[in-house]
C-alpha cells in the first residue's frame, strides 16, 4: 500500500517538475499552466513517502526540451564548439569545389564520343531489288521491314535506302515527280512510316537519298514553269536557242553526263532548258531563292517521317555559271562541233560554282534544327566525289568553323578496276593525306551505278576487300549482296546487272520473290551464293563479315585509334591500328595480288619472333601462331595479326609521316576510360 502511494507521489512530482521546466517553448498555453502551477505553490506541499532528499535532487533537474537562445548562443561561441563548426564549413566548401573542378576536367579531358554514323558500318539497299513482298517482281518497304534481322545479324546499325521517290523513270529512280511521296512501286507512305519505326524499334538508324539538283519532267513544277505560270516561271534554267526545221542549235558546248548537249528545246515555252543529265531530268534553277525554300521543305518533311539524316547526290552539279560560255575543250585541236562525250570538255562552268557550298550548309543548317534532341543527330554525307580533283572533294567537310558534310562518300576505292598492294595504299594514302585534321573518313566499294566489286576485282578477292573496308579507320559502307559476295547479273536482258535481287536462299528466284518472274534476272549463281547457305558454312564470305564487323565494334584500336602505313608492294599491303595507353597492337596483312612470303622483321618494328593470327580470310589459319619473318599469305588472303609492344609505330620516327588519326583518344587502365590529351 505504501509502495502504491509512494509511486502516485512520484508520478505527480515528475509532472509537476516538467510543467515547471517550459525551456523556450512560448505559448498561451504555456502561461495558463504556469499560472496553475505558481498558485499550486502556495498550497502545502504533500509529504513524499519513500523518496530520498538525493533522488529528490535528482529529479528537479531533469533534461530539457529545449534550450533558450540566449543559452544556445552562450554555448556556440565557446571555441570548442566554434573551431569545429568552422571546420566543417570550409570542408564542405572545399569538397565542393574539387567536384566541380573534377567534373569540368573530366568533361575537358574526355574525347568526343564517336556518333551513331561513326560507330557503325552502313549497309546500303536499293529497294526495287532487296525483298519482294507482294509478288510483283519489285523489290518494296514491307520487304526491307521483313528482312531487318538480317541486320541485325551483320552487326550494322545504319541503313541507307537510295531513291524511292516517286518517280516516272522506274528503272533508276533519280527523275522524281513528287518529292514528298513513295514511289507506289515500293509502297505507301504508312508503310514507309512503318518500316522507320520498325528500324527505330531495333536500335538501327536509316538515312536515304536526298536529290536536290533536278526533278523528272512530269513533276508538278516542270509544266507550271514551260506555261511562265507565277512564280514557278524561273524554277528550271530556261535561255532563248535556234530551233529552225526541227533542228536546234544550243546556247553554248555544255555537254550532259550522259552526253550530247545539255539544252533541250521545249515546244510549249518555245525555249531550251538546262539538264546536266537525261532530257527527262531538267535542272532547278537554284539561283531562285523559292527553289532553295522547296528543298528545304523536303528536307522538314523527310525529317519529320523521323528518317536519320540524307545523302545529298550530285551535290557539284547545284550551280551553272550564269555567263553561258563555252566550257574548255580536253583537246583543243578537236572540231568544236564534233564534241558530244562529257568527258571531252572541263567543266568549269557547270560544276562547284561559287554559292554551291553555302547552299549545303544551309541543307546543314536545316538539319540542325532536328538535332536537338539527345541520341537524334542528323546525318549529312555528299555523293558529289570529284575524280578530277580530291581537294575539291574534300572542302564537302566544310571549314574548321562552319560544318558542312559529315563526310562527302569517298568513291575512290570504287574507282579501281585492277587491284594491286600498292593500288590500294595510293587510294587510301590519297583520301587521309588530303583529309582535313580531326575529320572522319569513309570508305565505299559499291553501289547502285557501278559494277559489284565481285565482278570487278574478282571473286577470290572479296573477302580481302571486305577485311579492308572494316578495319580501315572511319565509317564503311557496304552495298547490299557484297556481305555474301553477290555478283552482277550475267543475263543478257539484265541492262542494271548491278542491281540485280538480293539472293536470300536457293528457292526460285533466290527468295526474292514468289511471284513468277523478277524485275531483273537473278544470278545464276544463286543456289551456292545465298544467305541461308553461308549462315551455316563456317568458312563463308557471310561468316567472315560477320566476324570482321563484330571486330571492329569490340576493339577499341580498330574502332578509332591510330592507323600507320607499314609495307606495300604489287601483292601485299601491311597497316597496324593501336591506341594511345593500349599495349595491344593490330597488324593488317592483305594480299592483293599472288601468294607470296613477307619479312615483317625487316620492317624494323618492335615485333616478337611469333605472333597470333586473330582472324583469316582463310579460316582454318585463324588462331595459329606464324613466325613474323615469314609470314606467308595466299592470292586474295587477308590476316588481322594481334601483338602487344611497349613501342607504338606512331611514336617510332620512321612511321611517324605514314600515321593518321582522326578521333583521338587515350586509354587509362588504371581508371578504365578514355581522355583526349595524352
Amino acid at each position: 500500500m505504501v509502495d502504491e502511494e509512494t509511486k502516485a507521489v512520484s508520478i505527480e512530482l515528475r509532472e509537476k517538475e516538467g510543467l515547471e521546466n517550459n525551456g523556450f517553448v512560448q505559448s498561451d498555453d504555456t502561461d495558463e499552466r504556469e499560472a496553475e502551477n505558481a498558485s499550486q505553490e502556495k498550497l502545502p506541499k504533500p509529504c513524499l513517502l519513500g523518496v530520498e532528499p538525493g533522488e529528490m535532487q535528482e529529479l528537479s533537474v531533469q533534461p530539457y526540451a529545449g534550450m533558450p537562445k540566449e543559452v544556445l548562443l552562450q554555448f556556440s561561441t565557446q571555441a570548442r564548439y566554434r573551431i569545429t563548426r568552422e571546420i566543417l564549413f570550409w570542408l564542405i566548401i572545399a569538397s565542393s569545389l574539387v567536384l566541380v573542378a573534377a567534373t569540368v576536367a573530366i568533361i575537358a579531358m574526355s574525347p568526343k564520343c564517336l556518333g551513331w554514323w561513326q560507330a557503325s558500318p552502313i549497309y546500303q539497299i536499293y529497294p526495287r531489288s532487296y525483298k519482294d513482298t507482294d509478288k510483283d517482281g519489285n523489290g518494296d518497304l514491307k520487304g526491307i521491314q521483313e528482312k531487318l534481322d538480317h541486320i541485325q545479324y551483320l552487326n550494322v546499325k545504319t541503313i541507307w535506302i537510295t531513291s524511292l521517290y516517286k518517280s516516272a523513270l522506274k528503272d533508276i529512280g533519280y527523275g522524281i515527280e513528287d518529292f514528298q511521296d513513295v514511289d507506289p512501286m515500293f509502297g505507301t507512305m504508312k508503310d514507309f512510316e512503318n518500316l522507320v519505326a520498325a528500324i527505330h524499334d531495333k536500335g538501327l538508324k536509316v538515312i536515304m537519298d536526298l536529290i536536290p539538283n533536278h526533278t523528272g519532267d512530269k513533276h508538278k513544277w516542270f509544266p507550271l514553269s514551260r506555261n511562265r505560270t507565277g512564280k514557278y516561271t524561273d524554277y528550271y534554267i530556261w535561255h532563248d536557242c535556234a530551233h529552225i526545221n526541227g533542228r536546234t542549235t544550243p546556247p553554248n558546248n555544255w555537254v550532259s553526263v550522259f552526253g550530247n548537249s545539255s539544252w533541250q528545246y521545249d515546244d510549249v515555252r518555245k525555249q531550251c532548258y538546262f539538264h546536266q543529265f537525261g532530257k527527262e531530268q531538267p535542272d532547278l534553277n537554284f539561283r531562285n531563292p523559292n527553289v532553295q525554300e522547296e528543298i528545304h521543305d523536303v528536307i522538314k518533311f523527310w525529317l519529320g517521317k523521323g528518317i536519320d539524316g540524307f545523302s545529298i547526290n550530285d551535290a557539284k552539279f547545284l550551280l551553272e555559271a550564269t555567263h553561258l560560255r563555252d566550257e574548255p575543250q580536253v583537246n583543243k585541236s578537236q572540231n568544236p562541233d564534233s564534241i558530244s562525250a562529257y568527258s571531252e570538255l572541263y567543266h568549269d562552268y557547270t560544276t562547284t560554282q561559287v554559292g554551291m557550298h553555302d547552299i549545303v550548309r544551309s541543307f546543314r543548317h536545316t538539319m540542325d534544327k532536328f538535332s536537338s534532341e539527345p541520341g537524334r543527330y542528323r546525318f549529312m554525307g555528299t555523293g558529289a566525289n570529284d575524280k578530277e580533283s580530291i581537294e575539291g572533294t574534300m572542302m564537302y567537310y566544310g571549314t574548321p568553323f562552319i560544318q558542312e558534310a559529315d563526310f562527302p562518300f569517298n568513291l575512290l576505292l570504287m574507282n579501281i578496276t585492277e587491284v594491286s598492294g600498292s593500288n590500294i595504299f595510293e587510294m587510301v594514302a590519297a583520301w587521309m593525306k588530303n583529309m582535313p585534321q580531326g575529320k572522319w573518313p569513309n570508305w565505299v566499294v559499291g553501289d547502285p551505278n557501278n559494277v559489284r566489286i565481285a565482278s570487278r576485282i574478282g571473286k577470290e578477292y572479296i573477302n580481302v576487300m571486305n577485311m579492308l573496308l572494316l578495319t580501315l579507320p572511319g565509317t564503311p559502307t557496304t552495298y547490299y549482296g557484297e556481305e555474301i559476295g553477290m555478283e552482277d547479273s550475267p543475263s543478257q536482258t539484265a541492262t542494271f546487272s548491278e542491281k540485280s535481287p538480293m539472293q536470300w536462299d536457293s528457292s526460285p528466284h533466290a527468295g526474292f520473290t514468289e511471284g513468277n518472274s523478277s524485275w531483273i534476272p537473278v544470278n545464276s549463281d544463286y543456289p551456292n551464293i545465298n544467305v541461308d547457305a553461308q549462315r551455316t558454312e563456317w568458312n563463308s564470305t557471310l561468316k567472315m563479315y560477320r566476324e570482321l564487323s563484330s571486330l571492329r565494334a569490340n576493339e577499341l584500336p580498330i574502332q578509332r585509334g591510330w592507323m600507320c602505313y607499314i609495307w606495300n608492294d604489287s601483292n601485299i599491303f601491311v597497316y597496324v591500328r593501336e591506341l594511345d595507353g593500349l599495349d595491344q597492337v593490330f597488324m593488317m596483312v592483305l594480299n592483293f595480288g599472288m601468294e607470296t612470303t613477307t619479312d615483317l622483321q625487316a620492317l624494323d618494328l618492335d615485333l616478337p619472333s611469333d605472333i597470333i593470327i586473330k582472324l583469316s580470310t582463310n579460316f582454318s589459319n585463324s588462331g595459329t601462331v606464324v613466325n613474323t619473318k615469314a609470314i606467308n599469305t595466299e592470292k586474295g588472303e587477308g590476316l588481322i595479326l594481334e601483338y602487344r609492344t611497349s613501342k607504338p609505330v606512331h611514336k617510332m620516327e620512321t612511321f611517324k609521316e605514314n600515321c593518321f588519326v582522326a578521333e583521338k583518344a587515350c586509354y587509362s587502365s588504371t581508371f578504365n576510360l578514355l581522355y583526349m590529351y595524352c
